[in-house]
């Protein structure tokens, strides 16, 4: 299961917490983005609910990040 995540970050905090959000496992790639949001990360998993721990647990429990917004991919 593949998911992009939108990420908006603390200003001053960029730096560290996409650092480290390149560390969280199951994260795969990582980009800076300007506009809305500050960074979109690409993570990967087997099940939703590892993705959900993932997600929830690990990329919102850093310090720096604010908010933010799954995207799960789909087959069709």
């Amino acid at each position: 299961m593949i998911a992009f995540v939108l990420c908006k970050l603390v200003a001053g905090l960029e730096q560290k917490a996409v650092q480290q959000i390149k560390n969280v496992r199951g994260v795969k790639e990582v980009y800076m983005t300007f506009g809305g949001w500050d960074a979109i990360l690409l993570a990967e998993s087997d099940t939703i609910d590892k993705l959900s721990g993932l997600i929830v647990r690990e990329v919102r429990g850093i310090h720096g990040v604010q908010t933010t917004e799954t995207l799960v991919t789909t087959n069709v």
